[in-house]
């Protein structure tokens, strides 16, 4: 029977659940599983299925998709007893810049801070647990503020890492997508080099 080619679907679970066609990419699981790296930095064409396929690396690894291992029956990754096992057991931080399209600076912080406000409140769960110690519980509220400070915000991830790492007792898996989105934008609407200009003219006005 004929499958739909569905077109600007990013969801993995979607597009299996509408039986859409797929042409099975979950063999990149076992190898980028196999590879070790500790970072691994995905440059490819536009529309070559970057954030599908990362879609597929969170549901298959995420333990908020733990049971869900339907999703993957009948493709490549399924054949093998040791990943089905791994489906679902580690946590995982997944978070996009894509709609972060700005045209100055002071918005474009804006919202990055309001994505990792957003994660803290994913997982706010862990405020109340005994993983937390009350200067940790004091960071959390610190995220959650409307005036998020910016040591706070370049500790967000680290520390949410750490979180979860108390708590699920693995290490955390973290997956970002369209990472250089605020930094084209900010190259082509002239304020990528904003702060430095800043500083320099601070610079010159402190010696004269």
């Amino acid at each position: 029977m004929a499958r739909t080619v569905a077109i600007g679907i990013q969801d993995f679970g979607d597009l299996i659940e509408k039986k859409y066609f797929y042409i099975d990419k979950t063999s990149f699981v076992k190898e980028w599983w196999e590879s070790g790296d500790s970072v691994t930095l995905i440059t490819r064409p536009r529309r070559f299925g970057k954030t599908l396929n990362m879609s597929m690396v969170e549901q298959f690894f995420s333990v908020d998709y733990a049971g869900r291992g339907k999703l993957f029956e009948g493709l490549s990754i399924w054949e093998n007893e040791k990943y089905r096992e791994l489906q679902g057991t580690y946590p995982v931080i997944s978070l996009s810049f894509a709609n972060i399209k700005e045209k100055d600076c002071k918005t474009t912080r804006e919202k990055i801070c309001q994505i990792l406000t957003n994660l803290y409140v994913k997982y706010s769960f862990l405020k109340d647990s005994d993983v937390l110690v009350e200067a940790d519980r004091a960071f959390f509220d610190r995220i959650l503020s409307v005036d998020m400070r910016d040591s706070d915000a370049t500790l967000a991830l680290y520390q949410l890492s750490d979180y979860l790492y108390r708590y699920y007792g693995k290490k955390v898996i973290i997956l970002l997508d369209e990472y250089d989105t605020p930094m084209q934008e900010a190259y082509v609407d002239g304020y990528w080099n904003l702060r430095c200009r800043t500083k320099r003219m601070r610079k010159r006005l402190r010696i004269r």
